[in-house]
């Protein structure tokens, strides 16, 4: 792997590469929590209903799961500098296509190609951060800096949504990316180093085709079937095919010498129950968020503006928590912390489930803030014990795995929570006792994650290769070593790319259909 060149003993490229890279990741951060905030202009003005909006928000996140180990791979091979700004240019691009969108579909076309994009900046920005620091100690250093300033996009998307959709309306949060984007292509073109490992893995084009399109199909089930019945002929194809791309895509994966997706690492109780563990928080995270600004409009009768503050205290808590999140599973272990952190969260939502239209903000927030804290306890750790439940040379593979279990969760939870609000709406509940069932069926599966992780998530083996250990172990602390991937190292720091969605939504006059 060839280091980036540097003028004048490195720091002034360095202090550019840092800037861009942060500024790459603020605006896929960002725009994590802007779109939410407009979901009920979207609905008025596009003539959509709940089904619309759940495909607005899991077009984007169905993209970033299934490309996200294939853009590392690509930044790898094909070079970090030109993969960065090719995913930033398709950002950008797609940004711009989102804002002109006459119609649904041209909507959530943009949001596909906003997916491509992320997912193939995301970890090319920090591959180019982890190969200009050869140095461990100030890798971890540049990469805290990186999730710590890049993470402020999570906290600032409400607020920025609410303002920019109440003043200009929906278009105007994806327009916010056009600026953005710009500086990042003139200043990339310019300063950046090109660099990239000739030794790393090929594409695993069978793999990804088949990922996409089976986990693709799945989430066209579980969205529509609310609307075209669950035994329709339609529905029920979907899922048979759904099972036979899966059945293909595990079946291409065991006879592959390069898989992306290997097996054989399941057979690792630890890494099992982590990955596990991350998909349920994704689940509960992405799929409860969906709905929780919605709520405060909604049932409450929230502005835009307010409901955007309003929903502050669960990404506040995660940005504040999560670059604590190593230190404590470096001291009390991973079992301890993520059961905790999941019994928080679990809890968190099971409050939320019993709040009403008339219960007053000051026993809210409350419960929005313990869920960000249990959430943000529980990310760094499980890619930790993700990474530390294999071999060294396969602690990159491993936390991307983990970040793309987190991503199919989220897809899965906004499928799924909002299946079961259009359930309950269909046999004549109304909108807050879906909301309050969606929140209490999150809570439930997060609290019995946590059984299963305060049980089960410790290494009672050798890890991966390392044959030289045996006995019952707990896993070490996420951060007890240098990271080495980008995938890896994305959790020292902070939240990744999709640690939080939903915001504030306008009010409207009319439910989400």
């Amino acid at each position: 792997m060839t280091a980036p060149r540097t003028a004048s003993g490195g720091r002034p490229n360095r202090t550019v590469l840092l800037a861009v890279t942060c500024l790459g990741q603020f605006m896929v951060l960002l725009d994590n929590t802007i779109v939410g905030a407009a979901l009920p202009d979207m609905q008025q003005r596009l003539g959509t209903g709940l089904t619309g909006l759940q495909w607005i928000v899991d077009a984007y996140v169905l993209l970033v799961a299934m490309l996200l180990l294939s853009g590392g791979v690509f930044a790898d091979r094909f070079g970090r500098k030109r993969v960065y700004l090719t995913g930033v240019a398709v950002f950008t691009a797609a940004s711009l296509l989102c804002s002109l969108a006459p119609s649904l579909g041209w909507l959530i076309a943009g949001r596909v190609l906003q997916g491509v994009g992320a997912a193939a900046l995301s970890p090319a920005s920090l591959a180019l951060l982890t190969a200009a620091h050869p140095v461990p100690q100030d890798r971890i250093k540049a990469i805290g800096l990186w999730a710590g300033l890049s993470g402020i996009g999570l906290a600032a998307g409400p607020v920025a949504g609410g303002v920019l959709t109440d003043a200009f309306g929906w278009p105007a949060i994806f327009l916010v990316n056009l600026p953005i984007g710009a500086v990042l292509l003139l200043v990339g073109l310019r300063h950046l180093d090109e660099t990239r490992n000739p030794g790393a893995p090929a594409i695993d084009v069978p793999g990804t085709v088949l990922s996409v399109l089976g986990v693709g199909v799945l989430t066209y089930g579980l969205i529509e079937g609310g609307a075209r019945g669950w035994t329709s002929p339609v529905i029920l194809g979907s899922f048979a095919v759904a099972a036979v791309l899966l059945a293909a895509f595990f079946a291409v994966e065991a006879r592959r010498s390069a898989p992306m997706l290997p097996l054989g690492l399941f057979r690792q109780r630890l890494f099992t129950v982590s990955h596990t563990a991350m998909g349920v928080v994704g689940f509960a995270l992405m799929g409860s968020s969906f709905f929780f600004s919605q709520f405060f409009v909604y049932v409450q009768g929230s502005s835009i503006l307010r409901a955007g503050l309003q929903t502050l205290p669960l990404s506040l808590a995660m940005v504040v928590v999560s670059p604590y999140a190593g230190r404590l599973a470096a001291r009390y272990g991973f079992r301890v912390v993520v059961t905790t952190g999941l019994a928080l969260a679990g809890l968190g939502l099971l409050a939320l489930g019993t709040v009403h239209a008339d219960t007053g903000y000051g026993n809210v927030w409350w419960r929005l803030a313990v869920a960000g804290t249990g959430f943000a306890l529980t990310l760094s750790p499980l890619t930790g014990a993700a990474i530390q439940s294999v071999g060294p040379q396969e602690g990159g593979l491993a936390s991307g795995i983990s970040s793309t279990a987190r991503q199919i969760g989220a897809v899965l939870g906004v499928a799924v929570l909002g299946a079961v609000v259009r359930a309950r709406r269909s046999g004549g509940a109304s909108f807050e006792t879906g909301l309050d069932d969606a929140f209490l069926a999150a809570g439930a599966l997060t609290l019995a994650t946590a059984v299963v992780t305060g049980l089960w998530l410790a290494r009672s083996g050798p890890a991966g290769s390392r044959a030289g250990e045996s006995g019952p172990v707990e896993s070490g602390p996420a951060d007890s070593r240098p990271a080495e991937s980008p995938q890896a190292a994305q959790h020292l720091g902070g939240p990744g790319p999709d640690a939080v969605t939903g915001s504030p939504p306008r009010r409207t006059g009319s439910l989400p259909r």
